[in-house]
């Protein structure tokens, strides 16, 4: 039967379940939209949607790849440091070759190297995912500002003005139909995603993994490969993210950029729907989850609170949101 004729047999109570248990991460969005919208007032309009959609991006496109890890029921809290780092090394290569392919194949592929050596580290030597990156987090942080201390900047920047590479300057600050290129790159790749986890082989082993590794193993999944491959996909977004950074802004401050990134990525991971012991949630979710967290900035901004607490208020809504998915597991 499909999934039409499932839903038209099913009570008005029982529909409402099932709508709550797959797609909350998309009421939870609407109510926070609709709580932006109250304390912004007559200052809402459409540019100031296109902006959430803007400023969601580059943390959605990292929170896209933590997605990927989360399912397996692994996690990386490395994708800070290394989303600066790699930025940090990238804008060296513009600046050395004056070539943006180069740049934005150097980003990919160093994403990519550092996503490698944590997953051999976990998938292959078995050692713990949350040592593992916690390590890798203060490596390439240390690395980046040692290095930019030895070259006697505060800051790795581009050379040259975005002006003079109105290609580079039309991919960051340009757009499509009033909407921000990031922002349709950022759903290009959710796009891709949802494709691969719903559609592909590779996609059931990520969900057969996190649901149960042992019972996916017995299944014939390479478990160790997965885990590698989960990772390098990870770094690789990092590493296009760290692109799109450079695209927009031109620099990386090796002290502030990406941080607490992680932790941001998992908290849009969160309140996308997907649970943190793997095998359950859709990727879907994450893009609402990111553009959620971008709101709550707003709404933060909006009521004028102090700075200082604005990740009190995010911790918060984390709890809430993993609160809701434990109400949604027993409701199951």
């Amino acid at each position: 039967m499909t999934e039409q004729g499932k839903l038209q047999k099913r009570s008005v109570p029982e529909t409402l379940r099932h709508v709550w248990q797959n797609y909350n991460f998309i009421l939870v969005f609407l109510v926070i939209l609709l709580v932006f919208l109250y304390v912004n007032g007559s200052a809402t309009t459409w540019t100031s949607i296109t902006n959430i959609f803007l400023h969601s991006a580059i943390l959605g496109t990292i929170a896209l790849g933590m997605s990927l890890i989360v399912l397996t029921g692994d996690i990386d809290l490395s994708v800070g440091s290394s989303f600066v780092f790699v930025g940090g090394l990238a804008i060296l290569v513009f600046n050395a070759t004056d070539s943006i392919l180069l740049m934005g194949i150097s980003a990919v592929v160093l994403g990519g190297a550092c996503g490698l050596a944590n997953g051999l580290l976990v998938g292959k030597l078995h050692m713990p995912p949350f040592i593992v990156t916690l390590a890798s987090m203060l490596i390439l942080r240390s690395v980046s500002q040692y290095m930019m201390n030895e070259m006697g900047e505060t800051r790795y920047s581009v050379d040259a003005t975005l002006s003079s590479y109105p290609a580079l300057f039309d991919l960051g600050n340009g757009s499509v139909l009033t909407i921000s290129n990031l922002a349709w790159i950022f759903w290009l790749i959710a796009a891709l995603l949802v494709y691969v986890t719903t559609s592909t082989k590779f996609g059931k082993r990520l969900y057969a993994l996190g649901s149960n590794e042992k019972a996916a193993g017995f299944a014939g999944i390479n478990v160790e490969l997965t885990r590698v491959l989960v990772f390098v996909l990870c770094g690789l977004l990092v590493g296009v993210a760290a692109f799109l950074k450079i695209a927009k802004d031109t620099s990386f401050d090796p002290a502030t950029s990406g941080r607490n990134f992680e932790l941001y990525a998992i908290a849009a991971v969160v309140i996308g729907g997907i649970s943190m012991s793997g095998g359950r949630g859709k990727i879907a979710g994450v893009v609402f989850g990111t553009m959620s967290f971008t709101l709550i900035d707003k709404i933060i901004t909006a009521m004028g609170m102090n700075a200082l607490l604005n990740d009190s208020v995010k911790g918060l809504i984390l709890l809430v949101a993993v609160g809701l998915q434990m109400f949604k597991k027993r409701s199951k």
